[in-house]
């Protein structure tokens, strides 16, 4: 069996609203992984993973708060923060 990488999944703005926490802990080998397991406990958030197999257009999604346009597909790192925000986010 492979080990599969914690991610610490982080919500802000509208998803954290859905979700109801900050922040999930999920195992996960690749981004699409990592967003089926929130899909999974936060039903709130069901639909981040569009019918086109890509990230729902009104979310973004980060790796470690310094990559955005990440793949589904694209493998994580353990201990990896995924930063889930509104695509309307602003100050």
């Amino acid at each position: 069996m492979t080990h599969m990488p914690r991610i610490i999944v982080e919500f802000y703005g509208i998803p954290r609203r859905r979700a109801g926490r900050s922040e999930l802990e999920v195992w996960a080998g690749t981004v699409g992984e990592a967003l089926a397991a929130v899909e999974r406990a936060c039903p709130g958030l069901s639909g981040l993973i569009g019918p086109d197999g890509r990230l729902a257009p009104h979310y973004l999604l980060s790796a470690d708060g310094r990559r955005f346009g990440l793949a589904l597909s694209e493998p994580v790192r353990d201990g990896e923060r995924l930063l889930l925000l509104s695509a309307d986010a602003g100050g």
